[in-house]
């Protein structure tokens, strides 16, 4: 389980595809601290560590993984969102995030408004009726607050903190981002198909 509070930003270092894709991760965090099996969130997808050494760490990316995120489109150089797993006691300060994507959703626009960032984005269709004004998204593994929602189109505002410590400085129209909805609305929608 995660938060959707980033708290690194890594660097593709390496990437292999020999069965599955493997991904070399040049991290900030302290190497010596993380255990081979744990769980990194790294644009918002729970990735296993399989080796690791000092300043990164490899994850292993089954075909599966690739066929529903944006991990696909890694190249090395890529800055990567990442997120270790909660711990008992870590505050909560997003919403909670399981690190299972849902799909992903385009970026249609960017625009200034005051000091902030108006990001416009696409979910695809089966998505859609679960993302709500007010509600919760991961969006490359951050907690984001939806601004608006028009058909598959919705809105998110980014704070310049939020541009500064996580890769959404650098968004651009015609991004694919990792989407994950709100556990509580998968679970709501459901309960109203069985009643």
């Amino acid at each position: 389980m995660f938060t959707g509070i980033i708290t690194d930003i890594g660097t593709v270092a390496e990437l292999e595809q020999a069965g599955d894709l493997r991904a070399r991760i040049a991290t900030g965090y302290d190497t010596a601290g993380i255990d081979i099996g744990a769980s990194i969130a790294s644009d918002g997808v729970c990735l296993t560590v399989v080796a690791l050494g000092p300043g990164w760490y490899d994850v292993q990316i089954s075909a599966e993984t690739v066929s529903k995120t944006n991990l696909g489109d890694w190249s090395v150089g890529h800055r990567v969102n990442l997120e270790r797993a909660l711990r008992v006691g870590d505050e909560l300060g997003g919403h909670i995030v399981s690190g299972h994507v849902d799909g992903v959703a385009e970026v249609v626009a960017v625009a200034e408004e005051g000091d902030s960032t108006r990001v416009t984005l696409r979910a695809p269709a089966a998505l859609a009726r679960f993302i709500a004004p007010k509600g919760s998204v991961a969006l490359n593994g951050t907690s984001l607050t939806v601004n608006d929602v028009e058909g598959c189109d919705f809105g998110i505002n980014l704070i310049p903190h939020t541009q500064e410590v996580t890769t959404w400085g650098g968004i651009a129209a015609g991004q694919r981002v990792n989407l994950e909805i709100d556990t509580l609305a998968r679970y709501v929608a459901r309960l109203a198909e069985a009643g």
